[in-house]
């Protein structure tokens, strides 16, 4: 992961973090379970960006640079591991 990817997405995640802290403290405090559903999917949706994130990384740089090198070996391993991900991504 490239510098500044890493410090963007370390910032998401401690902002998720919160936020996991936030839904704790929700539940032990027996708020409304709607609020708590709420707030349960803005973490997911926070994660998914951060997700989508960290693929735009490896796509831009760990993928481009098998294609750049030529290795026609790690070329195909970078597609397969890339259509995996994205598979299990969509779950």
């Amino acid at each position: 992961m490239h510098g500044v990817t890493k410090s963007e997405v370390i910032k998401r995640l401690k902002r998720i973090e919160g936020q996991v802290g936030g839904l704790l403290r929700m539940v032990d405090d027996d708020r409304y379970c709607v609020d708590v559903l709420t707030q349960i999917n803005a973490v997911r949706a926070a994660l998914h960006r951060v997700e989508e994130h960290m693929l735009r990384d490896h796509v831009s740089h760990c993928v481009a640079d098998a294609f750049v090198s030529g290795d026609v070996a790690d070329q195909r391993h970078k597609v397969e591991e890339l259509i995996a991900t994205i598979g299990r991504m969509t779950r």
